[in-house]
């Protein structure tokens, strides 16, 4: 991607990324929203809405791209077969987290091509705080004290810091610990989990469970242009559209890829 391709599409982004984390900020702090369950028995709230239609709305209106969008009418894999690009969308990334009251929730755009991501960018609403990546172009972090760039940090020689789920991933927890000497355990809800890793604060995140490509795909672009990994068992990169299924297999976020993780991997 062009430099001038990522300033164009941030200039884009960025703004559209606050203004929809305001409206569902305030739609978190007002507490007054209903609680529906989709198909697949998982939630959905009015800011989820709200939030994909300003989103669609806009990408539709100023890029050339279809947008597939966590709420969007199911689309065939024979139609995405013909997408050599196309925005990949979670409006609410972490619905259950905005639910139960933690704040662990982001907003969440990526652009794929030809299976890969080349373009995140995720908006955490209640922190007016934004995490961005391109290809070439470098992973950043924006908040009210400014812009900083991101980098992995090298893995500890002591404890190592793992990020898991607040709701998953007890089974890859205990055969985690019994793999590592010394390992220091945060919890986080969502995309936040990628972010800590790109931004230095942990060194590895497994995922054992379910998982969309929404769930994952802006902040697999922040983690890689940061210097880490977002692999499968196999160690390859996780992959879009590249299957009928938009469920990820599992996979593991590495921050500092000189470190030998790939045996940890295997026993995962």
């Amino acid at each position: 991607m062009q430099l001038a391709d990522c300033y164009r599409l941030l200039e884009l982004l960025q703004p559209l990324v606050l203004n929809v984390g305001d409206q569902v900020a305030t739609i978190y702090h007002a507490n007054n929203y209903t609680v529906q369950a989709k198909i697949d028995q998982s939630p959905v709230t009015c800011a989820d809405l709200l939030s994909h239609r300003l989103i669609v709305d806009t990408l539709t209106t100023a890029t050339p791209w279809p947008v597939l969008s966590e709420e969007s009418a199911p689309v065939s894999f024979a139609e995405r077969q013909q997408w050599a690009s196309y925005w990949l969308v979670d409006p609410l990334d972490g619905t259950k987290e905005f639910v139960n009251r933690t704040g662990e929730f982001t907003v969440n755009i990526a652009l794929i091509h030809q299976h890969r991501v080349v373009l995140g960018i995720i908006g955490v609403p209640l922190q007016r705080t934004l995490y961005y990546a391109a290809t070439g172009f470098g992973a950043f972090k924006q908040d009210t004290s400014g812009c900083q760039s991101l980098q992995v940090r090298t893995a500890p020689v002591t404890a190592k810091t793992v990020v898991m789920s607040r709701r998953h991933g007890l089974s890859a927890k205990s055969k985690l610990l019994a793999q590592l000497d010394n390992v220091d355990l945060l919890t986080a809800g969502s995309s936040l989990k990628l972010c800590l890793i790109a931004e230095g604060r942990a060194d590895f995140y497994p995922r054992l469970g379910p998982t969309s490509e929404w769930d994952t795909a802006a902040g697999q672009c922040i983690v890689e242009q940061a210097g880490g990994a977002v692999v499968t068992q196999h160690y390859q990169p996780l992959q879009y559209n590249a299957e009928s299924s938009l469920l990820n297999p599992a996979f593991f976020v590495i921050g500092d890829t000189s470190f030998a993780w790939a045996p940890i991997l295997k026993t995962l």
